[in-house]
């Protein structure tokens, strides 16, 4: 597989090294190198000039020993830039180091070979010979087998120490960065990978509840027409709502105890009389954002376990309350109780645990066991908010 280059930064000639795209100087990082060999420069003028302990200097001698003093920190203030952007252009890695390290030594020697040379000059030309003695032309020979060039040598050395530094510094903060990026386009990807599976356990629970509700209309055609009028109709304002609210994972729970409402005059209508329902809510909760249609799957299986197992009238009991910082919601029916674990739950259950952990994670709580006094409640707890959770 071709390896792919992040925005931001680009290959480094080895595979596994990731470095920035190419940084110029900046202003800043240019005034403040003319500024250091400048402060140098008058730093290395004061100090020729001023000898306490030597004899005065005429003012052609001074003259020249300033415009030395100059002439070299200039020439080192005009190489600084071209030796930070060759240590910048060839990085030096664990793979390249020894080998770019020894080709940035011979440069080095090069360099301070000619930056010697060219001051033998500067200084064969502004300083008069000493008296009765003649000054010699420099040659680079000369200054090789001398070892003129060492002070040179060493200045280059610190500069490009100063680079390494720079580059080092400039992929550490790429690398941050591209942490940073690598991090947000993670958390954007997990975002969206919750949305899709909460979107597949929609798409999963509608269809079912659909075909539920469906068929009890279909066992009702005969026997009551008019029945199944109003509970086609109840069913389109469903349908309606889920068409609607297709993009949004949580609603205002007023809305949601609605809507189950219209889910319970279906089922009203379907066990003839055998259904007694009731809805309560307290006032500090209704304003709360709990999961789209959570509470159909529960009453679903109140229905199926509780009032189509009762003998005679059955009865639902469905709650909203407030504790501390959590909601409360519960469903209870009073039939016979229902056997087995969670891990034995049907469609509607499993989604009902499944979102409710994709939404909240650990911060809410699915249970289902007998009641005291007989029958099943079912009880959530989740985090009480007015604005999306996951937002």
């Amino acid at each position: 597989m071709s390896p792919v280059a992040l925005p931001g930064s680009q290959l480094h000639e080895s595979p596994h090294e990731l470095r920035p795209s190419r940084v110029p100087l900046r202003a800043g990082e240019l005034a403040a190198i003319m500024g250091f060999w400048a402060f140098l420069a008058a730093l290395s003028a004061a100090g020729r000039l001023i000898n306490p302990r030597g004899p005065e200097l005429s003012p052609e001698v001074a003259s020249g020993l300033l415009t030395i003093s100059f002439a070299e920190y200039s020439i080192w203030a005009v190489l600084t830039v071209p030796i930070f952007m060759l240590a910048h252009r060839f990085t030096v890695t664990a793979e390249t180091g020894r080998f770019r390290i020894l080709l940035f030594m011979t440069l080095g020697l090069v360099i301070a070979v000619l930056v010697d040379t060219v001051l033998a000059q500067v200084r064969l030309h502004v300083l008069p010979p000493p008296p009765g003695r003649f000054r010699q032309p420099p040659s680079i020979l000369g200054n090789l087998l001398r070892f003129q060039f060492l002070y040179d040598y060493m200045v280059y050395l610190a500069i490009f120490a100063a680079a390494l530094a720079r580059d080092y510094f400039l992929r550490y903060q790429a690398r941050l960065e591209e942490a940073t990026e690598l991090q947000a386009q993670a958390v954007k990807l997990e975002a969206q990978l919750s949305d899709a599976r909460l979107n597949a356990l929609r798409s999963q629970l509608n269809p079912h509840f659909l075909f539920n509700t469906l068929n009890a209309i279909s066992s009702l055609v005969e026997r009551d027409p008019r029945g199944v009028r109003k509970m086609i109709a109840r069913l389109g304002e469903l349908l309606r709502h889920t068409l609607e609210e297709t993009e949004s994972q949580e609603i205002v729970l007023e809305r949601e105890l609605e809507l189950l409402r219209r889910y319970l005059d279906i089922m009203e209508v379907r066990f003839q009389g055998k259904l007694e329902a009731t809805i309560t809510a307290t006032d500090d909760v209704k304003r709360a954002l709990v999961p789209n249609l959570i509470l159909q799957p529960l009453v679903e299986n109140a229905l199926k376990h509780g009032v189509s197992a009762a003998d005679g009238r059955g009865h639902v009991e469905v709650s909203a309350a407030r504790s501390g910082d959590q909601v409360v919601l519960t469903v209870r029916d009073h039939g016979p109780g229902v056997a087995g674990t969670e891990t034995d739950n049907g469609v509607g259950l499993s989604n009902t645990i499944a979102r409710l952990d994709q939404l909240y994670k650990a911060k809410q709580r699915f249970s289902l066991k007998p009641a005291p006094d007989g029958g099943t409640v079912a009880e959530i707890r989740l985090p009480y908010h007015e604005q999306p959770e996951r937002a």
